[in-house]
């Protein structure tokens, strides 16, 4: 056995690895030690979790060690696992991240569930139905979406280039190239529409509070994805209003809220003539999520 400063060795098995990396993990408060190190420990060894059950007894190459020493000396500085690993699952499928990209949450795919519950409700014949996703970031929203209605076409925009190039081969990479397009605009300024859905993750903390965020998500998720100004609903002022005049007669606007911030966002909603036609949607640990609004038919 050759020692390595790194603090993984060549005499580590794959298991005895993945329980050092947990205790360590651990031992510095990490909330879910087992899922990080089962995950990095996976990606070091270019392994699933089929794999890391059947070659569990394997010793690590020296490259390995290595490879996933650096994997935990990130960890236990606080970047997140999905940073580490450039990528997330989210609504069942993969996603790649860039620096321009939030890492897309569980608590998002409320806003999916509620799109996808108001879309079975419209009264869509002999045209193709159109999305629109508002500060697209990595794509998530859009793509989970369009591959959950088969026949829509979607639009994603976003202030940045680097965003919308992640966002592009995201599309790409999950066979849904050919019906998404993406625009670098300020929110909806450069879509005509008209839309069936319009969708939207902004950001909505307000600025002062940034400071006080985990150091994983104040260090690590860009600050345009975050910073919704002094009280957190700048980008509700602005894309509500664009939302309103680019739906179609009985289409929707869905967005994801922070903590307390539904009702603020159903009176904007309502000054813009759209119509609350149902309370808004809890995630999973019953934060209202999800808003929603409707334009009505004249």
């Amino acid at each position: 056995m050759v020692p390595l400063a790194t603090g993984f060795d060549s005499g580590h098995s794959i298991e005895s690895a993945r329980r050092a990396l947990t205790t360590r993990l651990q031992a510095a408060g990490i909330e879910e030690p087992s899922l990080d190190a089962r995950l990095l420990v996976g990606a070091a060894l270019g392994l699933d979790l089929t794999g890391l059950i059947t070659q569990a007894t394997r010793q690590l190459s020296l490259d390995e060690a290595a490879r996933l020493e650096g994997y935990a000396q990130r960890r236990l500085a606080r970047e997140p696992v999905a940073r580490i690993l450039g990528m997330r699952e989210f609504w069942g499928l993969s996603f790649r991240l860039s620096e321009a990209t939030l890492v897309p949450r569980p608590d998002t795919e409320t806003v999916v569930e509620l799109a996808l519950e108001i879309f079975r409700e419209l009264a869509i014949a002999g045209r193709r139905p159109r999305i629109a996703d508002i500060g697209t970031g990595s794509g998530a929203i859009l793509l989970a979406l369009l591959h959950e209605i088969p026949d829509a076409f979607g639009v994603g925009t976003d202030l940045s280039l680097t965003a919308l190039h992640t966002a592009r081969g995201n599309a790409a990479a999950l066979g849904l190239a050919d019906r998404a397009g993406f625009v670098a605009c300020s929110y909806a300024a450069a879509l005509s529409g008209p839309f069936d859905l319009i969708v939207s993750n902004p950001p909505y903390i307000p600025a002062g509070e940034i400071p006080k965020l985990g150091i994983e998500v104040r260090e690590h998720d860009p600050h345009l994805a975050l910073d919704g100004g002094n009280d957190g609903y700048d980008a509700y002022r602005v894309l509500i209003p664009q939302a309103a005049e680019r739906l179609v007669p009985g289409g929707a606007l869905i967005v994801e809220a922070g903590q307390g911030q539904a009702a603020d966002i159903e009176t904007l909603m309502a000054a813009a003539a759209l119509s609350i036609d149902r309370p808004p949607k809890a995630d999973l640990a019953g934060i209202p999520r999800a808003v929603s609004a409707r334009k009505m038919p004249p």
